[in-house]
């Protein structure tokens, strides 16, 4: 079996080395950041009534190898919306924190409302796979040019790893370790990428069906060094949200 990204001892989630990110080698990537702290505010605050329907996570500070503490607290809890923060906690000190809000499960209305059409991509067991995922961090198989094309960046992803040993990750959680990627979807250059993401938010309308999920860069734009980029996000079975993500301008390692 692949080795998670965190182990549970006690109260604290403990890094292994594949948590490694691209920016520092002592330095956690921002998939786990955002993964783990979905997989806390889904632990301890999920319910099958309500659905979590948006994730914010904010990056602050780039977290190393240390023990880490997640702190929960309910902001709202009310008959249709409930809110919750989350704060990461290593060393002493707040490194990063997310806010989820979770939307009480109903039924559409009836009258119908328009929304773009679907992707037409082919599925996974059609795209060639990319062995170039970070030491096996996940499984990519780009669409065309995929996440370094000039134009319609589109991929096809598959998480390899738990986000906490023992816990099988969860539809939604699936999807909070993944969100991270819009940030080099969205702004990687020709051949490499200069910008490091300092957020992420991801909506998303329902559950994603099966270990595939698809991304498809939809915009990138930047001034004075901060950038935005944006992502729809897909299953095999169509649309099921979206996600954006601030940045910096940062050269990669080496450059």
């Amino acid at each position: 079996m692949n080795e998670p990204f965190f182990e549970r001892r006690g109260e604290h989630f403990h890094p292994n080395p594949i948590s490694r990110g691209p920016w520092s080698p002592n330095a956690l990537h921002g998939r786990v950041i955002a993964g783990l702290l979905g997989f806390a505010l889904e632990e301890r605050h999920g319910d099958p009534d309500f659905w979590p329907a948006r994730l914010t996570v904010d990056m602050y500070r780039p977290p190393d190898f240390s023990p880490v503490e997640v702190r929960t607290r309910v902001a709202r809890d009310g008959g249709r919306i409930r809110v919750v923060d989350a704060e990461w906690i290593s060393n002493g000190v707040s490194q990063a924190r997310a806010s989820c809000m979770f939307l009480r499960r109903t039924e559409n209305p009836e009258a119908p409302v328009w929304t773009p059409p679907p992707w037409d991509a082919p599925s996974p067991e059609n795209t060639p796979h990319d062995a170039g995922s970070m030491n096996n961090m996940w499984e990519i198989r780009p669409i065309g040019e995929g996440w370094k094309g000039g134009s319609a960046r589109r991929v096809w992803m598959r998480e390899l790893r738990e986000i906490v040993g023992g816990s099988a990750l969860t539809p939604f959680t699936r999807v909070a370790v993944a969100c991270d990627f819009t940030s080099p979807l969205a702004h990687f250059a020709k051949d490499r990428l200069d910008y490091i993401n300092t957020d992420v938010t991801l909506y998303l309308h329902r559950a994603p069906v099966g270990e595939w999920i698809g991304f498809e860069a939809i915009n990138h734009q930047s001034t004075d060094g901060v950038a935005i980029g944006d992502c729809f996000v897909h299953d095999e079975q169509g649309p099921i949200g979206q996600a954006a993500c601030g940045a910096l301008a940062q050269r990669s390692p080496g450059r």
